[in-house]
């Protein structure tokens, strides 16, 4: 019988995030057990004795112990120390964010370990099967035009301006962004805003055409009320907008960091933010105000004088956490159930089946491969 363990998350207080007991439900016909660990599911008020009633190969044991099992799936990558724990050849589910994280992808393969990256999960197509783009976007602009709401004057005024929100990135987390920005974020905001009979939204979508061209960036940035970074970069160690650049923006401004990207600097050169300067947020600190102490942990060389409210942070799904573990329970349970069958080299691109070919193109061999024929072409 294999073991999988599923630790919980404990870097940030308000990460309440664990796989709901309907997702174990679903597995109890696998021949497993499930290692939980102790208090699994208490910050969203959910029992042991709830999971034990979904699936009774289910035990509760300490962190440490879940670390030691066959396969560990937990949302956020766990850290180094925590990796230590595991096992030789043991298999790795887990948000692993390949492209910006090459340290991370050195430890599992000095571990040995088969890492299975959620965020790289993709169908046929490319596209991605975990994920939760309006737990993302959603989150994110409501919390942007809620700060948005105290700095900017007559907000709620319906003699004032449209409000313009422009967006770097034209991928599905941009699309999702521009449809919560054409409703203020929230449906609330959306009724009181109609009630009021307040001007609405201009929502601006830049390519690279654009973002590439500083005259015409800086027209966009002087008339922006709200600017969202969703954007995915080629070199992570390049700017999109650098700081020079942020004091065109209003000084009500708001800018949402949708992408999250952290600074790197055991890497050379250092991975950066999209626009320089900016500081990350979390769960525990999602919106940071221009004087926040948080800029002191900005490395060296990044420059950050110009500087906006930033609303941020690293788990934006997390905001709402049992409806993001609710989709992605439903998301993931043929991707583990798949793994819990089947050998690690079973898994191939050239496979008959939808999910093991997609469980493939998670891992790091599918990943490296990859940039070895993008560093060709």
């Amino acid at each position: 019988m294999i073991n999988l363990g599923f630790p919980r998350m404990h870097k940030e207080q308000n990460e309440k995030r664990d796989f709901l007991p309907d997702f174990f439900a679903r597995l109890k016909s696998e021949n497993a057990q499930f290692f939980l660990e102790e208090g699994y599911g208490s910050a969203m008020g959910i029992s042991h004795e709830e999971y034990l009633k979904a699936n009774k190969n289910i035990k509760f044991v300490s962190n440490i112990e879940c670390y030691k099992k066959d396969i560990i799936v937990v949302l956020r990558s766990p850290e180094f120390s925590e990796i230590d724990f595991m096992k030789d050849r043991s298999t790795l589910i887990s948000m692993l964010h390949y492209p910006t994280r090459s340290t991370r992808v050195q430890k599992l393969k000095e571990k040995n370990i088969f890492g299975v990256s959620m965020d790289s999960l993709r169908n046929d197509f490319l596209e991605r099967i975990v994920v939760n783009y309006n737990g993302t976007s959603g989150n994110g602009v409501e919390v942007a035009f809620k700060e948005l709401s105290k700095t900017m004057k007559n907000f709620y005024s319906k003699d004032r301006d449209t409000i313009k929100v422009t967006i770097i990135g034209m991928g599905m987390v941009g699309l999702y962004a521009a449809k919560a920005a054409g409703k203020y974020g929230s449906l609330e905001l959306n009724k009181k805003m109609n009630e009021i009979g307040a001007r609405g939204v201009i929502v601006n979508m830049l390519p690279r055409s654009i973002t590439n061209d500083e005259k015409e960036l800086i027209k966009i940035l002087k008339e922006t009320d709200i600017l969202v970074d969703a954007s995915t970069r080629d070199n992570p160690s390049n700017y999109i907008i650098n700081n020079d650049l942020i004091k065109y923006l209003k000084s009500h401004a708001v800018i949402l960091d949708l992408t999250a990207d952290p600074y790197l600097v055991d890497i050379n050169p250092i991975q950066v933010k999209a626009i320089e300067g900016i500081p990350t947020g979390t769960l525990d600190k999602p919106v940071i105000y221009p004087e926040d102490s948080i800029y002191n942990s900005i490395p060296e060389g990044v420059k950050k004088d110009n500087r906006r409210i930033v609303v941020s942070c690293n788990a934006w799904p997390g905001i709402k956490p049992k409806e993001c573990m609710y989709l992605y329970g439903m998301q993931l349970f043929p991707i583990v159930q798949q793994i819990i069958r089947l050998d690690r080299k079973d898994f191939t691109n050239t496979s008959d089946d939808y999910f093991i070919r997609a469980v493939y193109r998670g891992t790091i061999e599918y990943f490296e491969e990859n940039e070895k024929i993008v560093e060709i072409k």
